[in-house]
């Protein structure tokens, strides 16, 4: 029963709903619609750093500048967007919008000129930011919480993320590098504007699953969101004419380097403002406490991750578009073909993962020792280019098994830390500030994904086999730090295991 002004009672899941192998039919949507916008994202990735170090002809410096700072508020722009649809707008409308966002930003990037490339990327940095973390939170409202499909669905849906990541760089590329850049952009927009008409055509069969937002269910302070919403999409709006006028006029000149540099600042503020005040604003108990510090811990583990394993964007893209032999017969394939190798992987290892965990049973590695595991294999695959990279600098194109197998170990290492990450730091934080952890993982992401473009930067002013030898060396000996702190950071995570 519902009353005036306040949102309709949700429909309840139905475990009699498996319409889609087993599932709810609205898992069906949400599979198609994820699966597009993966499609759009990674297919756009491939070509980003070679549009710009060879479309654009940027120093690798300053490519690596920017490309670091679209990875990174990619995933910061999640945090905004996660609690824009909690309070004001509900998950569907979230990603219905977000949807619409990033079909206009990939378009944008069609557009000749620099005013519309970095106002293509603001817009899909936005869209982004609330399509991704929204549309995982409705998969997990299709079911009841005692639903045994629980775990299963989020498998099948992660498929779908990954064979859009598997399918957008093999069209974009080969439309981006062989026929013209902004082709392979317009395939990425089609390709998300396809999604949202799949979300469009089937958003019915989700039913009330993060139709509402959370709070708040008071009219009065409902319409005070909705006026809120309204003007800050008309001051978002106008921003980003405005920032397209003064660019487009010569105006304002855009100093990418600089603006990445201040971004970094910023960013080291967040993080640490962060855990300032995540450890002094709490009356935390000592258990609590404790458990606080180890997610501090897995904190810098995971960025020191990401900032490595997204190298598969920049440095090893750069590596395949230069150093490998890409020819088959008398064919060249594109470069960013390459970045379909990773999904490849995951789709083939992750259910051998999953069933490797349930054989282990109790038996499995603890929490920080299988994020020891993933820094160690990532190192291990940057070792593998410290070879290949040492073969290239003699002026050779080496062998395309040379990435492949860095990608191998990379997946592997990605299977150790990724899947249990965000499940460890929401057991290990405060009941009372779960939904706040979610940020942990999104922040470590965003800090990783920085740090990794910035450093992908000396693609050119250092010889390449220091480069990878210099992840390598980060992230096995970091993996291997961790694996020292095994036992006291499971004292401090208080029976989690």
């Amino acid at each position: 029963m519902t009353t005036k002004g306040s949102n309709p009672t949700p429909i309840s899941p139905s475990p009699d709903d498996r319409a889609f192998f087993g599932h709810p039919r609205g898992l069906a949507v949400l599979f198609f619609t994820e699966l597009w916008e993966r499609f759009g994202f990674y297919g756009m990735r491939a070509l980003l750093i070679l549009y710009l170090t060879v479309g654009l002809e940027f120093e690798a410096s300053k490519a690596g500048a920017l490309y670091g700072l679209y990875t990174s508020l990619v995933y910061l722009i999640g945090l905004p967007g996660g609690w824009l649809a909690d309070r004001l707008l509900g998950q569907q409308r979230a990603v219905l919008y977000g949807g619409i966002l990033l079909a206009i930003g990939y378009c944008s990037l069609i557009i000749p000129g620099m005013a519309a490339f970095y106002i293509g990327l603001v817009i899909i940095i936005i869209g982004t930011g609330l399509l991704k973390p929204n549309i995982s939170a409705i998969v997990g409202k299709l079911y009841s919480t005692d639903d045994e499909r629980r775990d299963s669905g989020f498998s099948l849906f992660y498929m779908g993320i990954n064979f859009g990541a598997a399918l957008g760089p093999i069209i974009c590329s080969l439309l981006g590098e062989r026929v013209h850049w902004r082709l392979g952009f317009a395939a990425a927009g089609i390709g998300m504007t396809i999604g949202v008409i799949v979300y469009l055509m089937g958003r019915g069969s989700l039913g009330d699953a993060g139709l509402y937002p959370s709070k708040p269910a008071d009219p009065v302070v409902a319409a005070r969101g909705d006026r809120t919403i309204v003007r800050g999409l008309i001051v978002v709006a106008l921003l980003i004419v405005g920032a397209a006028v003064l660019l487009a006029t010569g105006t304002v000149a855009v100093d990418i380097q600089a603006v990445s540099d201040s971004f970094g600042l910023v960013l080291a503020i967040i993080t640490v403002v962060f855990f300032a005040w995540l450890f002094l604003a709490g009356n935390w108990t000592g258990v609590e406490r404790n458990r606080l510090i180890a997610i501090v811990v897995l904190f810098v583990a995971a960025s020191v991750f990401w900032g490595a394993y997204e190298q598969a964007g920049s440095s090893l893209n750069l590596f395949a578009f230069q150093d490998t032999n890409r020819t088959i017969g008398s064919f060249e394939f594109p470069a960013g073909w390459f970045q379909q190798v990773p999904a490849i992987f995951v789709i083939i290892m992750a259910p051998i993962f999953a069933w490797l965990w349930m054989r282990m049973g109790s038996r499995q590695p603890s929490s920080p020792a299988k994020f020891a595991l993933g820094l160690i294999f990532v190192g291990l695959g940057f070792a593998v280019m410290i070879s290949a990279s040492t073969a290239a600098a003699s002026g050779i194109k080496v062998s395309p098994m040379w990435l492949i197998a860095t990608y191998f170990l990379h997946v592997v290492g990605e299977m150790f830390l990724s899947p249990v990450g965000l499940s460890t730091v929401t057991k290990l934080a405060p009941e009372r500030a779960t939904g706040l952890m979610l940020g942990v993982w999104f922040l470590a992401a965003a800090v990783g994904n920085y740090v990794g473009g910035r450093a992908a930067g000396f693609y050119e002013t250092i010889p390449l086999w220091q480069l990878f030898g210099l992840f390598a060396v980060v992230t096995v000996g970091t993996g291997l730090l961790l694996a020292l702190l095994i036992r006291p950071i499971r004292k401090l995570m208080g029976g989690v295991h």
